[in-house]
């Protein structure tokens, strides 16, 4: 009797900020994993979102936007990005309606060389007037020079199955590389960060929330109750202030939201505690960086 052969592979997802990186992960796993936001820059780590079935298993990567570094943190997201590019099996570059390629910029001049199959994915195309989005997609076509195309909407699922077979046949043969419950390779801690992270850039403007890193300090889990600690540090006294709100209101509504999100995420009742503290300039230093994890 034949062997049934089984597929395996790593599927780097790459492109500018803002064009739905994180939307098409969560809809190409089924779960959701990564930080959707409409705020630009929001995904800061290499997040592995793993799919698998009976006979493949597709590690999909989720990536920092691509962007000209400002702060050491921008350098620190850059080099997820590439390492990203260095282990990829296929390489998605996703794109919209709206962007532009910049003279110079390395990382897409990178991915246009790269050695390995690319499928450019024109996103967002539910919002396309006329012949918006073949347009862009020969535009981007010339300067990504990909072995395949193909016009999608993340949110609104649109294409998704039809990318997903596109996938399932350029994955090499090869056995899973992870046990096939696991969902990704990130702890639980993570997505705690993750989720309150989130809720900042919901509810608060400008600057400040791209300022913001949340640690968990606590976690500890019993039957039914999960007690979680949660430091959210900023650069500067006075955007604590901001962050904490009149009367503790705007912190006691981030907790709030963030503990409804991570009851669904858990399925379990959740105790939240958390503080705000000052880390001044903690995006420009490294030792700052690597001590959350960067």
């Amino acid at each position: 009797m034949e062997e049934k052969t089984h597929k395996a592979g790593y599927v780097s997802i790459v492109g500018k900020p803002n064009v739905g990186k994180s939307t098409l992960m969560n809809a190409l796993v089924g779960e959701r994993l990564s930080i959707i936001t409409s705020k630009a820059q929001t995904t800061r780590h290499r997040i592995m979102g793993i799919l698998s079935g009976e006979d493949f298993q597709i590690v999909y990567s989720d990536t920092p936007g691509i962007l000209k570094p400002q702060y050491e943190l921008h350098q620190f997201m850059m080099r997820f990005v590439k390492s990203s590019l260095e282990d990829a099996d296929v390489l998605l570059f996703v794109t919209d309606l709206y962007e532009k390629y910049e003279e110079g910029d390395t990382l897409i001049d990178t991915i246009a060389n790269a050695d390995i199959p690319t499928i450019l994915i024109m996103n967002k195309i539910d919002q396309s007037k006329g012949s918006q989005a073949e347009d862009k997609m020969k535009y981007w076509a010339e300067i990504i020079k990909p072995d395949h195309q193909i016009m999608i909407s993340a949110l609104e699922e649109i294409n998704i199955n039809e990318l997903f077979k596109m996938l399932l046949d350029l994955m090499p043969e090869h056995p899973a590389y992870f046990p096939k419950e696991e969902l990704t390779d990130k702890p639980e801690k993570f997505f705690v960060e993750e989720i309150i992270r989130e809720k900042i850039f919901k509810n608060y403007k400008k600057e400040v929330p791209y300022s913001c890193e949340v640690v968990v300090t606590e976690f500890k889990e019993d039957e039914k109750i999960i007690r979680i600690r949660a430091e959210i540090y900023v650069e500067r006294k006075s955007q604590k202030g901001i962050i904490i709100g009149k009367g503790g209101e705007a912190l006691k509504k981030v907790g709030i939201e963030s503990r409804g999100e991570l009851e669904t995420f858990f399925a379990k009742q959740v105790h939240l505690e958390t503080f705000v503290k000052v880390e001044q300039d903690w995006r420009k230093k490294d030792l700052k960086l690597k001590r959350f994890g960067y």
